[in-house]
């Protein structure tokens, strides 16, 4: 086994640079495509799940459901929804 000793400052930025390329790295990855309903109801900004069920009733955000209690939604579908709802500013 080796072991490795640096001085404090060394070890300190070297630490930074792992911090800094974590954080790159982290920022390139796309986020998932299906989300769960509380994320969802965060990006819709709503509180009832009631409201989140009568957007996918009326079919206009898309969902899948892989099992009887798991309900996922297409973030697109959302981003799209949101984006048809917006108001141009004057």
């Amino acid at each position: 086994m080796q072991v490795v000793c640096l001085q404090e400052e060394a070890f300190y930025k070297l630490f930074d640079k792992v911090v800094e390329h974590l954080e790159q790295k982290r920022g390139k990855e796309a986020p998932f495509k299906w989300i769960d309903g509380d994320e969802a109801m965060k990006l819709l900004n709503i509180s009832s799940k009631t409201t989140l069920q009568k957007l996918r009733d009326e079919g206009k955000v898309r969902f899948s459901q892989p099992q009887k209690r798991i309900i996922l939604y297409d973030r697109n579908s959302i981003d799209e929804y949101l984006e048809l709802h917006a108001r141009e500013t004057f």
